[in-house]
């Protein structure tokens, strides 16, 4: 496993390299929570009856890396990689077989497209693909947003179970 280095964007920086550096920080910070743990480590749930671990919430950011910059930002037909009809949310629950660099390699392939489709889109040009509900576009600006809240929750998650493991605190 390599040692994840992070930093938070320059306090001056314009809005696109803030916007996109707190979504690289977040990503980090997911990445360092899960350093220097066995597989099986990765898979602990977090406390009964919950199935959320550190492995599924790798896999769950790694589709939704690939649901809205692919999907949604750039219109691609691109099918689920860990979930489908019969386990609508299987990205959580990684079976014995399910390693770390599996994972890793995944999601690590996923933001590598995210950030090649953003670069082809400004921060208020809209989004190829559409909201499911209302047919709406999405703006950059706002699927950045939103991509920093999923990892700062999912961060949340991880740190308690993080803690749960090995007793490893820390931001």
């Amino acid at each position: 496993m390599t040692t994840t280095e992070r930093r938070e964007p320059a306090p001056n920086a314009d809005e696109r390299t803030m916007l996109e550096g707190w979504l690289d920080y977040h990503r980090q910070t997911l990445a360092l929570k899960c350093e220097g743990l066995t597989d099986a480590q990765l898979r602990t749930a977090a406390v009964d009856p919950s199935e959320l671990s550190l492995l599924g919430l790798v896999r769950h950011m790694a589709e939704v890396e690939r649901s809205w910059f692919r999907r949604v930002l750039a219109g691609e037909d691109a099918g689920p990689i860990y979930y489908d009809d019969e386990d609508p949310d299987g990205e959580f629950h990684p079976a014995e077989a399910d390693t770390w660099q599996e994972a890793y390699t995944t999601w690590q392939g996923e933001i590598a497209a995210a950030r090649r489709h953003a670069a082809g889109f400004g921060l208020d040009d809209l989004s190829r693909g559409r909201h499911r509900s209302t047919g709406e576009p999405y703006s950059l600006r706002w699927i950045y947003t939103h991509m920093i809240e999923e990892y700062a929750r999912h961060n949340g998650h991880a740190d308690l179970i993080r803690e749960r493991i090995d007793g490893t605190t820390g931001d």
